[in-house]
């Protein structure tokens, strides 16, 4: 490889630990919020403590999905260079859009549940299209890490 070639990979590696490392930081907060929200939310509707519900988990979501998650993606990338296929790119905003739409609708699902209204089908619809996004980036993962144990 030349030296041109090494930074320039050099370059696109940086870019995607930072990307996921912001992308980390904020589902952090995101997550943690949404636990502040839960807690102070149900009790401020009298929904019993510890009552289940799409609320209670959406903060474990956001924190399972979002940040552990795209952690394990950041070592992934430390030690494969999957940013070095364009394959990357395509799983880091599928897979975040697909996050992004699952988490919302399971907040917006929960604080109904909490307000005792009844959620629209259409919760269930946008929430099966974030899983299926999430499913598809999961696969975009899987052929960029196959791919680069390939490249050697």
């Amino acid at each position: 490889m030349t030296d041109n070639a090494v930074t320039e990979t050099s370059r696109a590696q940086r870019s995607a630990l930072s990307m996921l490392l912001l992308s980390v930081a904020v589902y952090t907060v995101l997550g943690l919020a949404a636990g502040l929200f839960y807690r102070e939310f149900t009790k401020a509707n009298g929904f019993e403590e510890g009552m289940p519900g799409q609320l209670a988990v959406a903060h474990t979501h956001i924190l399972t999905l979002g940040m552990i998650m795209l952690l394990i993606v950041m070592a992934l990338e430390k030690s494969f260079r999957l940013s070095g296929s364009r394959l990357f790119r395509w799983f880091f905003w599928i897979y975040n859009a697909g996050v992004v739409l699952t988490t919302a609708m399971l907040v917006w699902h929960g604080t109904l549940q909490v307000l005792g209204e009844k959620a629209s089908m259409a919760i269930s619809g946008i929430a099966g299209v974030g899983h299926i996004l999430i499913g598809a980036a999961f696969v975009l993962l899987l052929l960029n890490l196959w791919k680069s144990i390939r490249r050697g």
